[in-house]
């Protein structure tokens, strides 16, 4: 919209120009106004950064290979080292630099969590407009799905199909399309998370299918189709960005929990939750181990949570602008 300008009466001149905002400028002077929101979107970047750059990363600070065991740093009794100038963080119980690990654990964790957020997002929305729409046997059948998978305990429901797929599932023709390691991390987490976003986007578009916008582009003979890509889904992005934003540390948590108790990635690959499981055991002795790993675990999920409430009050429109 163009800016409107009005003169004062007697000539005295212009009155301020009066611009109208776009509903990304007002998403953007909210956001910007919650500096706790920016700060941890600052650390959100620096954390896809590091794990995007993870090899670039590890070469500059001069810090060995993920797989790299030196037992040299280890004690007359197998102790590790703790932290020093040529290791930052310490070693771990096998002579493995835990910087580095934490380092690649950060590209572990948010490929899980970004690759399962998308296909619970594309699932669950699906599911939900489907559901929410046409009602009836559609609705039914798709809602008594979902208060199946609801009804299992989450994280046993993932330890058993982890254990199954251990080796590969879902064959076809005899060849596994779910592989173990990160397939099948991926695959538990999307597997039980989708319904919860299905049940958030089947009750908005309950409540959008009967708007005023909705008849009248059904009066003027517009296709099922049309509606829920034309009218309905675009209504639906707001609650959509902030669920995925709150699902990603959710994920991370989850993929954490796995490798903790020995369902997640291959061993041999570094994860947060599977050296926090590791250093257990020695916690006493070498306790930089278990900290460096939780701390960056705690710091990722905390700026992502952070964030998820700061877009939900920027992308709330009744929140007046100041």
């Amino acid at each position: 919209m163009s800016a409107v300008s009005s003169v004062q009466p007697g000539g005295e001149g212009l009155a301020p120009e009066i611009a109208a905002r776009s509903p990304l400028q007002l998403f953007w002077h909210r956001l910007r106004q919650d500096k706790v929101a920016i700060t941890a979107l600052a650390i959100v970047v620096f954390m896809v950064f590091v794990a995007l750059f993870a090899p670039v990363i590890t070469s500059v600070l001069g810090l060995p290979d993920t797989t790299t065991q030196n037992t040299d740093l280890l004690g007359d009794f197998g102790e590790p080292s703790g932290p020093s100038s040529a290791h930052p963080m310490g070693v771990d119980k096998r002579g493995r630099d835990v910087a580095s690990r934490v380092i690649y654990g950060a590209r572990i964790s948010l490929t899980v969590a970004f690759v399962a957020t998308a296909l619970i997002v594309v699932i669950g929305v699906t599911a939900g407009l489907l559901a929410g729409y046409y009602r009836g046997k559609i609705d039914t059948a798709l809602s008594r799905t979902m208060d199946l998978f609801l009804a299992f305990p989450v994280l046993v429901l993932a330890l058993g199909l982890g254990v199954a797929c251990a080796d590969g599932c879902v064959t076809i023709g005899g060849k596994s399309l779910i592989q173990p390691g990160l397939m099948v991390v991926i695959f538990v987490i999307t597997l039980t998370g989708w319904p919860y976003m299905a049940r958030i986007i089947r009750g908005q578009v309950l409540s959008l299918r009967e708007r005023e916008f909705v008849e009248a582009s059904r009066s003027l003979g517009a296709r099922d189709r049309r509606i829920i890509f034309r009218e309905i889904l675009p209504n639906l992005v707001a609650p959509i960005i902030v669920y995925a934003t709150i699902l990603i540390p959710t994920n991370i948590l989850y993929e954490a929990a796995l490798s903790f108790l020995g369902v997640g990635v291959d061993p041999d690959k570094p994860s947060w939750g599977a050296m926090i499981s590791d250093a257990i055991s020695i916690f006493q002795d070498a306790w930089w181990f278990m900290f460096f790993p939780g701390l960056a675990l705690l710091i990722t999920v905390l700026a992502f949570n952070i964030v998820g409430d700061g877009l939900q009050d920027a992308l709330n429109p009744r929140k007046a602008a100041k």
